[in-house]
């Protein structure tokens, strides 16, 4: 079962095609902070930039030089390797002249501490990403086609498709996961964060396949579809379509795909009988993957399928583009990127 490729919302539109990463400074991300620390707790709050160094290795790197478990640092979000990228840490236990053990090289560019906080940063307590990518050697149509792709993304929003970075090298992680589903003894041999993870894959491979089928709809809801609101992620069914469109069009709901879980409500009506179709054509049905996420502990949820695009700016310099936006935290840079340059 080979994994499609997903398709574009823009797809009536040529790409610019380009290269990106072509240095690490190519691919900018600014973690943006939920909350700041307060002034006072055991957990020491500070501010890293890094470059070519992901942050599993600089949560490594902190261990090693801090002499900390990995477990008492904490951080938001995950960000990638080749990028220069700034993103809060949490450090239990630590004194701020402890942190000037840290060596400022070509990897760690700079620290700031921010100050003391009562609580562990954990996943998710982040207010997004803001990004600034630079696109090289794009199409002579670059200057007519950009502004057209990206005019629809800021209308009706980028498709939240899970960036390919999840799937792994091979792009297979989820064959692991649709696997682990009807062999209870293999998830058992598995300690509970690796069974989950693999999950979580097969929960992004299907998230995948019912945003692509709804491509085309991403910005419409209908009855039956569960909504979520942009301001705080809670959902609700949609029942009276000519009422809750307008606060479609106006960013205030998005229209939702399940991550299966052992809770998530699906939904009815024809966004339910797309999800059915999906899980169908993956030879899963509904029964066996709520079993295996009760089997291993968890709920599941709604994901968007479009994020808003804001705080968008772009420049053309010859055949390099230079884009900046801000994206919701659980947003891939990459399915902007994609849209425009009509890769992968």
């Amino acid at each position: 079962m080979a994994e499609p490729t997903e398709p574009f919302l823009t797809s009536a539109i040529s790409g610019i095609g380009g290269q990106i990463r072509t240095t690490p400074e190519d691919f900018q991300v600014e973690e943006r902070p939920l909350y700041l620390p307060c002034g006072e707790g055991e957990h020491l709050y500070v501010k890293v930039t890094k470059r070519g160094l992901s942050t599993p290795d600089l949560v490594r790197r902190l261990s090693s030089t801090l002499g900390l478990k990995a477990q008492a640092i904490g951080v938001a979000g995950l960000k990638d390797a080749r990028a220069v990228t700034t993103q809060m840490v949490s450090l239990q236990g630590i004194n701020p002249d402890h942190v000037s053990r840290l060596k400022i090289d070509e990897q760690i560019l700079n620290v700031e501490i921010l100050g003391r906080h009562r609580n562990r940063l954990r996943t998710g307590h982040h207010a997004g990403n803001r990004f600034r990518l630079v696109i090289r050697d794009v199409t002579n149509q670059a200057a007519e086609v950009a502004p057209a792709v990206l005019e629809q993304l800021v209308r009706r929003g980028v498709p939240n498709y899970f960036g390919p970075q999840r799937q792994g090298r091979g792009g297979d992680n989820y064959q692991v996961g649709a696997a682990l589903l009807n062999d209870p003894r293999r998830r058992d041999k598995m300690n509970r964060a690796k069974r989950i993870w693999y999950l979580n894959t097969y929960q992004s491979f299907l998230f995948n396949r019912i945003l692509a089928r709804r491509i085309d709809q991403i910005d419409r809801v209908d009855v039956g579809d569960w909504a979520t609101k942009l301001e705080n992620g809670a959902c609700f069914q949609v029942e009276d379509v000519e009422k809750e469109q307008p606060r479609v069009d106006r960013f205030e709901i998005s229209p939702t795909g399940i991550l299966f879980g052992s809770r998530v409500s699906w939904a009815s009506g024809e966004p339910g009988l797309v999800e059915e179709a999906v899980i169908a054509e993956a030879g899963a049905t509904r029964d066996a993957l709520v079993t295996a996420a009760k089997a291993c502990g968890f709920r599941g949820e709604r994901r968007a399928l479009r994020v808003q695009l804001i705080e968008l700016d772009w420049s053309l310099d010859g055949s390099a583009l230079t884009l900046t936006f801000a994206l919701p935290p659980g947003a891939y840079a990459t399915s902007v990127l994609r849209e425009l340059m009509k890769s992968g």
